[in-house]
């Protein structure tokens, strides 16, 4: 007993080692643990802290009264960021488009395109009604009837462009002339007066003719429609096509790694990008007494929107926790504030919804250059709101059929409104044209376009990536059922083989035979 007590005794001091051992172990995993999150989340870091440390440069930097040239310098870093993501879209839209649509089976790429765009004119008309039922209960424009160009000292943005053009446009750069020029050209519809003759007084008579142009600016919708047909085309062909097919997904795999190069220099681009626009700003206070109500009203449509609507489509499409999913896009969504470009931040969302969110590449590469495209639900907001704004401005009361006529073309030239900075006060001159109403007041909205196009793009790209997260869920659900149906009918062929082999080898199958066989013999014996 005393041996045992003194190896016990001796034992003690052992355990307690192991304790402190256990103890530093856990310690360490700890460490470990803040470093391996540091290590994840070192980017969304990094762009956070360059949004804020640009809004204090900007600040500083402002009070040094810099000329125009030196804000071109101050400008040049982010400038930089933008001119490598504007880059990267050509190759990135075109590639992953043709390697998307090519590895979907032509029923998955039909189901799954006839998903997306029902979600992406649901959730646009969803954001036209925000944005309509927020003008008429916020009334940005009443009161404010004294207000025009000439009080902010801003130069008047007029359009004379016929709504019928606009959607022609639209129609034909979906079908470019020329595919080469469509990476920097676009279509787009003049005017000119033409002598048709002359009236009674002599008087010469003149048409407003229209007639083709070609405008700078990469023709997008064209590029993606294309590629998704190519690819298509590509699938079609089977074993001929492979080779193409090989082609277009290394040189996708290899734009996707020159966007994760880019997306360290991000937080130093987007800082100089911030802090530049702050030092460009005019006279902010009376921009924001004069138009305070329209600012609010359309941050606060892209609030309900993006915070509310969408998680809740996605909640109940998915089941899943919409905010989780969002949390691993930060990067993109803070890229998406300072550039304002939909485009120029889909590099960094189709990287962060593949590796974050575990996204099915093949959905993620055909979705997102689509939703960069075509999904507007940002715009759509402040474009309603707009309408609306100038509307109340000039004093005009809109009827039903002028609403109805706003939710519609506001969805509809959405789709043709450029994932570009200020894109979407273009497609403004469409809605007013549509309800007759003067576009003189175009500059009010351009002046705070750099405020309210934040958030817009925001709205935006959420809309996008919520849009892939669901048909990701929608595909998973599939798979798993051909996979159940296969397995059912694999069983169902083992069971028939099993009853087959069962009959032929009974021995109570085999001692009826062999009772019929002799039976005839059995007859004849007693005959």
């Amino acid at each position: 007993m005393e041996k045992k007590n003194e190896i016990n005794g001796h034992a003690m001091p052992g355990s307690a080692s192991t304790d402190q051992i256990l103890e530093k172990s856990s310690q360490k995993s700890l460490g470990e643990k803040l470093m391996e999150f540091l290590r994840k989340n070192l980017l969304v870091i990094l762009t956070v802290s360059g949004v804020l440390v640009g809004v204090g440069l900007g600040m500083m930097v402002r009070s040094m009264n810099l000329t125009k040239a030196q804000m071109t310098y101050f400008a040049f870093p982010g400038e930089m960021l933008l001119r490598m993501l504007k880059m990267i879209i050509l190759p990135l839209v075109v590639c992953s488009l043709v390697s998307g649509a090519a590895s979907l089976d032509t029923r998955s790429l039909g189901k799954l395109g006839g998903i997306a765009v029902a979600y992406f004119l649901v959730t646009t008309l969803i954001a036209s009604g925000i944005g309509v039922a927020l003008a008429f209960i916020i009334k940005p424009g009443v009161g404010a009837g004294a207000l025009n160009t000439n009080n902010l000292g801003l130069e008047s943005v007029s359009s004379n462009k016929e709504t019928t053009d606009s959607f022609l446009d639209l129609a034909r750069n979906l079908f470019p002339a020329n595919l080469v020029a469509a990476a920097f050209r676009s279509y787009a519809t003049d005017y000119k007066m033409v002598a048709v003759g002359n009236d009674t007084n002599g008087t010469t008579l003149y048409q407003k003719v229209p007639y083709g142009t070609e405008t700078d600016g990469m023709n997008i919708l064209g590029l993606v429609l294309f590629a998704m047909v190519f690819g298509v085309a590509l699938r079609k062909l089977g074993d001929e096509g492979e080779e193409l097919i090989r082609f277009f997904n290394a040189f996708n795999e290899a734009t996707m790694v020159l966007v994760s190069w880019i997306m360290w220099y991000i937080p130093f681009g987007i800082m100089f990008l911030v802090g530049s626009k702050i030092v460009e700003m005019e006279d902010v206070v009376l921009l924001v007494t004069s138009l305070g109500k329209y600012i609010f009203a359309s941050i606060l449509g892209h609030v309900i929107h993006g915070g509310i609507v969408l998680p809740l489509i996605y909640f109940g499409l998915t089941r899943k926790n919409p905010f989780s999913f969002l949390s691993g896009l930060i990067t993109p969504f803070t890229t998406a504030f300072a550039t304002c470009s939909s485009s120029a931040t889909l590099p960094s969302m189709i990287k962060c919804v593949e590796e974050n969110n575990g996204v099915d590449k093949r959905i993620s590469r055909f979705i997102l250059p689509i939703g960069a495209t075509v999904n507007m639900d940002g715009a759509a907001i402040f474009q309603c709101i707009a309408a609306v704004f100038i509307a109340q401005l000039n004093n005009t009361e809109l009827n039903a059929g002028q609403i109805f006529t706003i939710l519609v073309t506001a969805t509809a030239s959405s789709v043709g409104a450029a994932g570009i900075p200020a894109g979407g006060i273009i497609t403004i001159a469409i809605i007013l044209e549509a309800i007759g109403l003067p576009t003189n007041d175009l500059s009010l909205m351009l002046a705070v376009d750099w405020i309210v196009d934040r958030t817009t793009t925001v709205v935006n790209v959420e809309g996008d990536a919520l849009g892939a997260g669901i048909l990701h869920h929608i595909n998973q659900l599939e798979m798993k059922k051909h996979q159940q149906e296969g397995e059912l009918s694999e069983v169902q062929v083992e069971a028939v083989a099993n009853v087959q082999a069962e009959e032929e080898t009974s021995p109570l199958v085999t001692h009826q035979a062999k009772a019929l066989e002799a039976m005839p013999e059995a007859i004849e014996s007693v005959l």
